[in-house]
């Protein structure tokens, strides 16, 4: 016996609209300076006076990871939505030949 099955046809809805979304961090500047110490490694282990090729740079790398919060807003422009949050981020600092470490990117890691 053969059974007959009616297909059913299923409608996504897709969201085709702009969100805006912004992190907030709590104390940015504070933040900031205490990466930039975490990394700091109190020696240099070289690579940042490698040659390397023309138009290039090396740079000395060093990563932190620490708790940080703040507000995370998003806006779909007829709400605003606030929501705090208090999590791990992976800060990644670059130093180059005889400067500081500087803080260039971050990712959450939740």
């Amino acid at each position: 016996m053969i059974k007959l099955v009616k297909e059913k046809k299923i409608k996504a809805i897709i969201m085709k609209k702009s969100l805006h979304i912004t992190a907030i961090f709590d104390q940015p500047g504070f933040l900031e300076t205490l990466v930039e110490k975490l990394a700091d490694r109190r020696y240099d282990i070289g690579f940042s006076k490698e040659t390397v090729p023309e138009n290039s740079e090396a740079l000395e790398l060093s990563s932190a990871e620490t708790y940080t919060s703040g507000v995370v807003a998003i806006d779909d422009n007829s709400e605003l939505i606030n929501m705090p949050f208090i999590t791990r981020f992976l800060f990644t600092c670059t130093k180059k030949p005889d400067e500081p470490y500087k803080l260039a990117w971050s990712a959450s890691l939740s």
